[in-house]
């Protein structure tokens, strides 16, 4: 008899200034049994937190509270480049979607046209994850 490998959930860590968005990506990821393991508005709190938190992937935001996804971006790629980023943001214009995923992250996706397709973005990213 086999045992069956127990399905291991994704960790997810939410870098969002809006704790509006952050509870409805919460929900939604939650609902596909994927664990949100920490949450923050601010780049240090983001960065602090994630390197504690040790997530899978991290959703991020291009604006956060008193700076920008990329500071997060760049500072936990340099001590930890297996944790995967999925860029979700109301700021999707070409420039930005090309600065972040030059910069490593795995998706970018637009918050007004993408919002159904983060669940997938994170389930896809997890893979590549460490």
């Amino acid at each position: 008899m086999t045992a069956h490998p127990v399905p291991v959930k994704v960790k997810v860590f939410l870098a969002d200034d809006s704790a509006l968005i952050r509870d409805r990506v919460a929900a939604m990821l939650a609902a596909r049994a994927i664990d949100i393991v920490g949450q923050a508005e601010t780049p240090q709190g983001s960065i602090d937190g994630i390197l504690a938190a040790h997530p899978d992937v991290v959703v991020l935001d291009v604006q956060l509270e008193g700076g920008t996804g990329l500071q997060v971006l760049r500072a936990v790629r340099q001590v930890d480049p297996g944790i995967a980023f999925v860029v979700f943001s109301n700021n999707a214009g070409p420039a930005y979607r090309k600065r972040y995923l030059g910069e490593g992250a795995q998706h970018f996706l637009d918050k007004t046209t993408e919002f159904d397709q983060l669940v997938s973005a994170v389930e896809h990213a997890s893979h590549h994850a460490h």
